[in-house]
């Protein structure tokens, strides 16, 4: 029976992802694609935007936490 294969691996970062997603994207566009690799592509590309969404939201949640937590900006006096 053969293998399924393996899931791509996560990206490094948040720019790897984008680069990725951005490749893909024209890739798709192109329309040079067999139809199972267009689907699989599309795939992939749901799974990049997935992670870069938790990314930029863990982003905002960090930034709003320093917005209300105790760092307030220096003033000098």
């Amino acid at each position: 029976m053969p293998q399924a294969p393996a899931p791509p691996a996560e990206p490094a970062s948040y720019e790897a992802a984008l680069h990725e997603l951005e490749q893909l994207v024209a890739r798709i566009e192109s329309g040079q694609l067999p139809l199972d690799q267009m689907l699989a592509g599309y795939q992939r590309g749901a799974s990049l935007l997935s992670f870069c969404r938790q990314r930029l939201d863990a982003v905002q949640e960090q930034i709003k936490v320093l917005d209300d937590g105790p760092l307030q900006p220096w003033v000098q006096q």
